[in-house]
């Protein structure tokens, strides 16, 4: 799923970047420029400046935006960025952030009025936040004084402080004016938008890059670097030359990329868990999915361990529901061992020579990285060998989430996709993929998933209070999920960047959807 859901394997990367030699982009970096390729995860793409529209490109907002709260590098706690404190009631239902003295870029200062005015836009579906369904808990939020803000909810939500992070401070003094129907669209966000991080937006040239420069007046200090410039390249390979070619500092790679890194003391290879599933989502609003067997085929049918082996070089884990954490994955799951003759029978069983036969099946994707396009391979190959003839069908991100997301979908257009979503760091975040009060245009289950017991244990989970019960909880969705198969599980892949030996003080995390963590930019710098 991609909306955040999982990394496009950057059709289009994200750089943060000194020139490259052609005339429409900035002069070759320096000491005071940093530059790089940032994988933007999923649902990165050109023009995405909108926070409260991003599922994914955190990475880079998170330098001039800042959110009340964080994951810390390692994306194991909540810290806070723009709270300098946070508390929860026992009863689960108010959090209170105390804020730290900041201010928005044009000198204005940042208050709990901002934030509030922050959580109300991200509530109402109409500014085009995509953390609105998630926010369907909150009853109030309130104001006590200019350094406070307090949330109140109708019911405990375990996923409140991860939504929390993916909600980066908007100034209400700048906002305000604009309908809220007309903000997302609205040229502010490429042409005047104003944070409080620790880089201030200096100019959009548009398909090429985005410039930001130091914030001296930054409340932890003016920034090591003078600037930091976000370019886009056409495909991965161009981000991996410019490397090489000493154009950048940083990109994101392939795990078929990193071997030709390793070794070479001018670079240093950054390797973590993606927290990001990849799944075939069966539309279930296709007649041809009805039938369990044939969802059950198709995990038979594909050879996940030959998959990961020969295309990931091993640098992934097959997973049998949303997560592959061990807390989280109750022992005696279905391991749906590759077994394509249990498959054919199966399918016989189901009738599939009738339901669909040898008719083709569109598979789509947002993924259109050379691994990708292996894997897609792969898996319809296999998929071939016991009946199922699926057609992969590559696009952009803009084009698949306005297929998918649609409110009245041409269910032709997507009847399997191949696509990703967190397991992390909060388990949490696979609710809005799979519940059914999730189903466009309330929320991404772009899957359409209506299976009862699956949006019991999902609630339950969410709203389960005691955090020594909730990974049995979530233990009770992956039951489900094995079981009923909304999607077909694949694997959980490893995550990769390059950065240069100049780099200094540098954090980079592979988080899902590019963080939002804690990367202290303003402590970034480069040697010559």
């Amino acid at each position: 799923m991609k909306l955040r859901m999982v990394a496009s394997a950057v059709a289009i990367s994200v750089a943060l970047i000194g020139g490259a030699g052609l005339s429409v982009w900035p002069a070759r970096a320096n000491a005071a420029t940093l530059s790089g390729g940032f994988d933007v995860g999923p649902g990165g793409f050109q023009g995405n400046f909108n926070p409260l529209a991003a599922t994914a490109g955190f990475t880079w907002l998170s330098v001039y935006f800042e959110p009340l709260v964080t994951y810390d590098e390692k994306l194991q706690k909540v810290v806070g960025v723009l709270a300098s404190s946070f508390d929860v009631s026992p009863d689960q239902l108010t959090y209170t952030f105390k804020l730290v003295d900041a201010k928005w870029h044009d000198g204005k200062p940042f208050t709990s009025k901002d934030a509030k005015f922050t959580m109300e836009l991200a509530r109402d579906a109409k500014s085009g936040s995509v953390l609105a369904a998630r926010l369907k808990s909150v009853a109030s939020v309130e104001t006590p004084d200019e350094h406070t803000l307090v949330i109140k909810l109708t019911a405990p939500s375990a996923s409140t402080f991860d939504t929390m992070t993916k909600m980066l401070m908007l100034p209400e003094h700048a906002l305000a004016s604009i309908p809220v129907d007309q903000l997302s669209k609205n040229s502010w966000w490429s042409t005047a938008p104003i944070g409080t991080g620790p880089f201030k937006f200096t100019k959009y040239v548009t398909d090429q890059y985005v410039e930001l420069a130091a914030n001296p007046e930054y409340r932890g200090g003016k920034p090591a670097l003078e600037r930091v410039i976000n370019r886009y390249f056409a495909n991965p390979a161009a981000a991996i030359a410019a490397l090489r070619a000493g154009e950048i500092q940083f990109t994101y790679v392939d795990s078929n990329d990193v071997s030709t890194f390793k070794g070479d003391e001018t670079f240093k290879v950054i390797e973590g868990d993606s927290f990001v599933v990849n799944y075939l989502g069966f539309n279930h609003e296709s007649p041809i999915w009805k039938d369990l067997r044939v969802r059950k085929a198709v995990m038979y049918a594909i050879n996940r361990d030959a998959i990961i082996k020969s295309l990931y070089g091993g640098a992934a884990k097959s997973a049998n529901c949303a997560y592959v954490a061990d807390q989280l994955v109750p022992k005696g799951v279905e391991t749906y061992a590759y077994d394509p003759e249990k498959a054919k029978k199966l399918l016989d069983e189901a009738g599939w020579a009738q339901i669909n036969g040898d008719k083709p099946i569109t598979l789509l994707t947002y993924y259109t990285t050379p691994l990708a396009t292996n894997v897609l391979a792969a898996m319809q190959a296999m998929l071939a060998q016991v009946g199922i003839n699926v057609i992969p069908r590559a696009v952009d991100t803009p084009t698949y989430n306005s297929i998918v997301l649609n409110s009245n979908p041409d269910v032709s257009q997507f009847q399997l996709v191949y696509a990703g979503l967190q397991n992390g760091p909060d388990a949490s975040n696979i609710n809005v993929g799979l519940n059914e009060n999730q189903i466009p245009p309330a929320g991404p289950n772009i899957v359409r998933a209506r299976i009862p017991d699956l949006n019991a244990a999902l609630d339950a989970a969410l709203s389960e209070p005691d955090p020594a019960k909730r990974d049995s909880r979530y233990q009770d969705v992956c039951k489900v999920m094995n079981a009923d198969l909304p999607w077909a599980t694949m694997w959980v892949a490893n995550r990769y960047g390059v950065v240069s030996s100049k780099l200094k003080d540098f954090i980079w995390t592979p988080a899902p959807g590019g963080g939002p963590f804690q990367a202290h930019p303003e402590r970034w710098s480069i040697s010559e």
